[in-house]
């Protein structure tokens, strides 16, 4: 346990100071807890999520491929025609699109689609772009959180506590419909002194040409049909049974027949640095799991609750949103669910079906993600997107966007569940 724990706290420590690159001390750290013998390799293996990896990689490709139409362009400019230049009007119209998606969506796969057409639309208007990458982070987290196919999470909970998507959208859409509007009032007060877009350049938008953006129509067609499919194989995913990376990469063989598009250039358009970060930490964190230190925080927070089910929700909630903000919340969430599910049993309560406690735990792990950059994978690949375009996201920049709207967040989601359920 201790082991795991030095060597999580050395990786933490460099990607929070940013001395070198994250992938590079995501890797670094990988190797070192095979060297040291923390897990076998047959262990790390297993403790990568490929459905993780493989949506990543599916997604990236297509979205590179309908980038390279103009697609990405014309909904910018659109957008900002429609908004006529207000900067304000178009923060509220992409936190709102991003909330959306996420909740019917996977959270990666939203911010791969968002992202290119933020930029886009910053660049035009001149306005801090950096800003807005960060916040549109933090909202494909809060609606993910409202479903059962949001966020990885909520699959989780969904999946070992037989609890149906309905259950989710009765039980957590409300408070995230709640939270994710004082999001959206808090983000506009933030930027206020941001969003002032000159007339002149509010005038050269008024005046712009969207359709002149797209280069290649039938190629555009072409990828948003293919892109259609994936997402019918999303929202279907429960019926299929097919994961959402497997549909992901079914869709980049599509779309590479189907736009003629070369393989070996059109896969220069995945973040393979982004791909290394995931694989190192999850080698990580999955010595942790498996040295049994998640497993013992998780205990520690039960042991603290006794027989007072206020008090349980209260700690869980709080003590998943903080383990997340610094750990992957997945296997937190792993370790997490069977033990609710043993409290419940020694309070003589059903362990599966919807209870306030796995709500108390899906709003926990899944707004606790807002908390860091590498407390959830829309951040890392939002920031990594951002990079590549010419917008560094530091740790630190990051922590002072989403730690206070975090707090803020889980305050809600506090005072919902108290008045709810008690």
């Amino acid at each position: 346990m201790l082991g795991s724990i030095i060597i999580f706290l050395i990786v933490y420590l460099f990607i929070a100071s940013e001395k070198i690159e994250k992938s590079v001390a995501a890797i670094l750290g990988a190797v070192a807890v095979l060297a040291t013998g923390l897990i076998t390799f047959e262990q790390a293996v297993s403790s990568i999520d490929l459905n993780v990896i493989f949506l990543l990689i599916g997604m990236m490709t297509c979205v590179g491929i309908l980038a390279e139409t103009g697609f990405f362009e014309w909904v910018a400019i659109s957008s900002a025609k429609a908004s006529k230049g207000s900067a304000a009007l178009i923060l509220v119209m992409l936190l709102i699109i991003t909330m959306v998606f996420s909740s019917f969506l996977d959270n990666v796969t939203t911010v791969i689609l968002i992202v290119p057409v933020t930029i886009l639309i910053t660049q035009l208007l001149e306005i801090p772009t950096i800003p807005f990458l960060i916040l549109e982070a933090l909202a494909s987290n809060i609606g993910g959180t409202a479903t059962l196919i949001g966020d990885p999470p909520n699959i989780i909970i969904g999946s070992k506590a037989n609890i149906t998507f309905n259950d989710f959208i009765v039980n957590l859409a409300p408070c995230i419909l709640v939270v994710g509007a004082v999001f959206i009032v808090i983000s506009l007060f933030l930027l206020r002194k941001n969003l002032k877009v000159p007339a002149h350049i509010r005038s050269r938008v008024l005046q712009s040409y969207p359709s002149l953006a797209l280069l290649d129509k039938r190629k555009m067609w072409a990828s948003l049909f293919v892109f259609g499919l994936i997402f019918v194989g999303f929202f279907t995913h429960n019926i299929t049974g097919l994961p959402p990376g497997v549909i992901a990469l079914g869709g980049m063989g599509l779309m590479l027949l189907f736009c003629k598009s070369k393989s070996d250039s059109v896969l220069k358009s995945v973040e393979w640095d982004v791909i290394l970060f995931f694989i190192g930490l999850f080698i990580v964190i999955g010595a942790m799991e498996h040295n049994g230190v998640i497993n013992f925080l998780a205990k520690k927070i039960i042991e603290l609750c006794g027989d007072n089910m206020l008090m349980a929700c209260m700690l869980i909630l709080w003590g998943s949103a903080v383990f997340s903000a610094i750990l992957d919340n997945i296997p937190f969430v792993i370790a997490m669910t069977p033990l609710v599910q043993e409290m419940l049993k020694n309070l003589g309560l059903p362990t599966t079906g919807p209870h306030p406690l796995f709500w108390a735990l899906a709003l926990g792990a899944c707004l606790g993600g807002n908390g860091t950059l590498i407390g959830a994978s829309a951040n890392v690949v939002t920031c990594k997107l951002g990079e590549k375009n010419g917008y560094k996201i530091s740790f630190m920049k990051f922590l002072k966007w989403g730690f206070p709207l975090m707090v803020i967040q889980v305050l809600i989601a506090m005072v919902y569940m108290w008045f709810r359920y008690f």
